[in-house]
């Protein structure tokens, strides 16, 4: 199965893939729209800056999912390797923020429940956060 990586010695530190992954989980089309709304777009993907390397940092869609099997209410499932969240069955309680190895949940505080990335499945198309890298440093791939 196809995954997303990063290849941290490439990253800019741009912030531009949490800005396409927002705009493209906003259920807008227009990225101007999406941002002018009083309820701003969240990213499902983030960027953590250093002093010698940017690393974007999204969910690894894991073999063994802690996530999924801390969720209390069954929000999470696995789709075909892809780790999805049914956001009408969170309830907030946030075990499965707490059950992530690699902080990859997050909490949408207006609507008290989670988001997370789901390599954009609604899009039929490459993630937007690997299209939008002006450096190619977010791949789509398949690695063992």
């Amino acid at each position: 199965m196809k995954k997303v990586y990063v290849n941290e010695e490439w990253c800019l530190g741009c912030h531009l893939c949490e800005y396409y992954c927002a705009g493209m989980n906003s259920g807008e089309r227009d990225l101007v729209k999406a941002f002018s709304r009083e309820k701003k777009p969240l990213p499902r993907i983030r960027v953590e800056e250093g002093t010698d390397v940017n690393f974007a940092v999204q969910c690894r869609h894991c073999a063994v999912p802690y996530c999924v099997k801390g969720c209390i209410t069954g929000a999470l499932s696995v789709n075909d390797g892809v780790i999805v969240c049914d956001q009408t069955r969170c309830v907030g309680c946030l075990t499965c923020v707490l059950s992530c190895p690699y902080g990859c949940i997050v909490r949408d505080e207006e609507a008290h429940v989670i988001t997370k990335c789901d390599l954009c499945l609604s899009r039929n198309a490459t993630p937007a956060c690997v299209e939008g890298c002006p450096n190619k440093a977010i791949v789509l791939e398949d690695r063992e």
